[in-house]
């Protein structure tokens, strides 16, 4: 599947900084690879925080990613430790 932006919306804004919440079908290997939320690029910032509901419809899980890209074309997203 590909990224949707309508299961993407805002948790919290402050002091230019967002929480986001994402959920998708997608297990966490299509999520995290190259270009999965470019379309996205004019809403995610470097450092922005995701919440993200994995695999809805398989195994789900819950994790917290941190945006560590925006080139201003393509978005990079990790695993927040």
């Amino acid at each position: 599947m590909a990224f949707d932006a309508s299961n993407l919306s805002v948790l919290a804004y402050a002091n230019n900084f967002t929480l986001w919440h994402y959920a998708s079908i997608d297990n966490a290997a299509t999520i995290t690879g190259a270009g999965y939320f470019n379309k996205a690029v004019d809403m995610l910032r470097v450092g922005d925080l995701m919440v993200i509901n994995i695999d809805t419809d398989g195994t789900p899980s819950t994790k917290f990613y941190i945006v560590t890209g925006n080139t201003g074309s393509a978005v990079a997203i990790t695993v927040y430790s």
